[in-house]
């Protein structure tokens, strides 16, 4: 299994616009990586929509976000018309075609053992291929998250999650429940009073030892 901290696994593949090796094309930026089980799907079809929606948001973060699907790059550009027709708007990032399954493999979203080959292969036979990845400028994984064909994912909480891992990877403090921009942080476990009186020296709220709570660093 792929964890958080890992080293996210490079493949070279087609998409939607060109040939990429997936590191070069991270580059320095943040990625979310995304993947569906086949294209033509009803629930996919406003997952693409959404992100597609959103892409200005995720490129005011320097966020590059990239699709992958099971079918060839041919078929994708064909399922974008309908997510244009349905969605209002068709896919303005790239998708990958993964027709034989190294990608989904790589992410552990399909066993070694399944074939080699999308063709002839059903939405249920791939429904494991439906994870969010977020990977950071240096490729580690920070987030995974799977979702059921039956659940849209929520692309705003997405971006709430892109937040907090910029925001802790800028500052040592760890983001509370619920937690939007704004709102108060904690600081980190890691870092000691004396360290934080120098990095906070407004001080902090501690309703327990364990919890030291200040206002969002900017």
């Amino acid at each position: 299994m792929l964890q958080i901290g890992q080293v996210a696994p490079d493949f070279t593949a087609e998409t939607t616009q060109g040939r990429i090796r997936f590191h070069d094309w991270i580059g320095n930026s943040w990625a979310v990586l995304f993947s569906h089980p086949k294209d033509f799907t009803p629930v996919c079809t406003t997952e693409l929509g959404a992100v597609a929606r959103l892409k200005s948001e995720f490129d005011k973060r320097g966020v590059k976000v990239i699709g992958l699907s099971v079918d060839p790059v041919s078929s994708h550009e064909k399922w974008a018309k309908d997510i244009e027709e349905t969605q209002g708007v068709a896919p303005n990032f790239p998708m990958i075609g993964d027709t034989d399954l190294s990608v989904s493999k790589a992410y552990n979203m399909l066993p070694a053992s399944a074939p080699n080959t999308s063709e002839g292969r059903t939405p249920a036979d791939n429904q494991t291929v439906r994870t969010v990845f977020v990977i950071a400028p240096d490729k580690t994984i920070k987030l995974q998250l799977a979702y059921p064909m039956s659940t849209g994912r929520n692309f705003d909480e997405i971006l709430r999650v892109l937040d907090s891992l910029q925001l802790t990877a800028k500052f040592q403090v760890s983001t509370p429940s619920d937690w939007k921009q704004g709102d108060d942080v904690i600081i980190s476990g890691s870092v000691s009073n004396e360290e934080a009186a120098k990095r906070f020296p407004n001080g902090w709220k501690s309703p327990k030892p364990y919890m030291r709570i200040v206002p969002q660093p900017r």
